[in-house]
């Protein structure tokens, strides 16, 4: 999948935002951070077409060692929350089940449920 799609592919989830928040950072002009609720599901390094996204921490260790482009994250990010994808390697059924996975554990843990109105 190539970055267009990708993008593409992360607003399509609704209700997503995209941003640069870090370019004013050295280097920080190629981090696309994407939000759900105004918090981050997934960061986008545009310069190396590496992206981070939370994942259940279960699920991760399988995936470093089975899933062709799945990484270890950068090293700021928690290895037990978050998982590394190579753009150009990993397959794009696999990145949209991770992408969008990541958007619904964050979404999940930021919509307040409603609760029944009482009579």
């Amino acid at each position: 999948m190539n970055l267009e799609e990708f993008r593409e592919y992360c607003l399509s989830l609704g209700d997503v935002e995209e941003k640069f928040p870090f370019a004013k950072m050295p280097g920080g002009d190629s981090l696309l951070v994407f939000y759900v609720c105004g918090h981050t599901f997934c960061y986008c390094d545009l310069n190396d077409l590496k992206v981070v996204v939370k994942c259940q921490p279960e699920r991760i260790p399988e995936l470093l060692d089975t899933a062709e482009g799945v990484e270890p994250p950068d090293s700021h990010f928690s290895i037990k929350y978050w998982v590394g994808l190579n753009l150009q390697t990993i397959y794009d059924e696999l990145l949209k089940e991770l992408v969008s996975g990541s958007f619904e554990i964050v979404r999940g843990k930021y919509t307040k449920k409603k609760k029944p109105s009482q009579k």
